[in-house]
């Protein structure tokens, strides 16, 4: 592993010391917002782990290395330069061969908090699967990732432009677990509730952690799904929001938008129908995600001492 990843110092020693770790992804970075308002919001994302008392570990890859943990100069490279990749698992090798610069999804970013030995990851929304998946087989590597690679995976539910019942489905189908942080209904991102039920209602980041080390004891595959509903004062409107994306997802379909390109455009598109309001509601349910990220991560580690 040597030749290929590089762990911060600050982390290596975190996760040899059993202190808690939360991992992070950098595709909100390089492909979710602008410069410099995406440098300020993943370093805000940081600093609220460690208000937590965990250690951030920001994932990426620079010059064909995969790097756990970011520095200051690190961040700021990614952020500034507009031609980082996106990437997902199935473009590691070739990043990695050609000695390119990738920012990682979701899946990447379990695969390689997975090696790194991160067992707690918070993002945003997961990928899942696409409206119209019956005919475009637009379907998330994201899914796939949750059902092999052994990371929980803290979120504020499936993105709302994906068919959330369909994706909800998917990891029942694979056998991922889909836990509500102190809720019933599966969060829609924006919104608090999606119309969908969660596997089980766990009260307490206690109770996740310890869901997460039997999992571990028993060397049962996969990850883990912990919706996060967002925080009331700052959910949108349900109707409001469900139009603004409906008339994206229109759009995206008259232009012929597919694959790895329809998500970043439907998030731009429903931006400027919101003017700027789903930005700010996605800032903030990072944020709070990070949190819960930070005392399940905490919490597995009292029970690993």
């Amino acid at each position: 592993m040597l030749d290929y990843i590089d762990v911060k110092p600050e982390v290596k020693e975190a996760l040899e010391n059993n202190r808690p770790v939360v991992a992070l992804e950098s595709t909100i970075i390089s492909h979710g917002m602008s410069y410099p308002e995406n440098i300020e919001s993943a370093r805000t994302c940081e600093s609220e782990i460690r208000k937590e008392g965990a250690v951030p570990a920001t994932i990426a890859i620079i010059g064909g290395r995969m790097k756990v943990g970011l520095d200051d100069d690190e961040l700021q490279y990614m952020g500034e330069n507009k031609g980082i990749r996106k990437a997902s698992r199935r473009d590691i090798p070739m990043i990695m061969a050609k000695r390119l610069d990738g920012a990682t999804t979701v899946a990447t970013t379990m695969l390689i908090s997975n090696l790194a030995g991160i067992k707690v990851f918070a993002t945003g929304g997961i990928g899942g699967v696409h409206r119209n998946a019956q005919q475009t087989f637009d379907i998330s590597a994201d899914l796939m990732e949750l059902a092999n690679t052994n990371v929980a995976v803290v979120c504020a539910g499936a993105k709302s432009i994906l068919d959330i019942g369909l994706t909800l489905e998917y990891l029942e189908t694979q056998g991922v677990t889909v836990i509500g942080y102190k809720t019933d209904d599966f969060p829609a991102f924006y919104t608090r509730r999606s119309g969908f039920g969660v596997d089980y209602n766990a009260d307490s980041a206690k109770v996740i952690a310890k869901a997460i080390k039997v999992k571990e004891d028993l060397h049962l595959k996969g990850g883990m799904v912990i919706g996060n509903p967002i925080p009331k004062e700052y959910e949108m409107d349900y109707d409001f929001i469900n139009e603004a994306i409906n008339k994206a997802v229109e759009d995206a379909e008259k232009r012929g938008i597919k694959g790895k390109d329809i998500t970043p455009f439907i998030l731009a598109k429903i931006h400027n129908i919101t003017e700027g309001k789903s930005l700010y509601s996605n800032k903030k349910l990072v944020y709070n995600n990070a949190r819960v990220a930070s005392r399940i991560a905490k919490e597995l580690c009292c029970l690993r001492y």
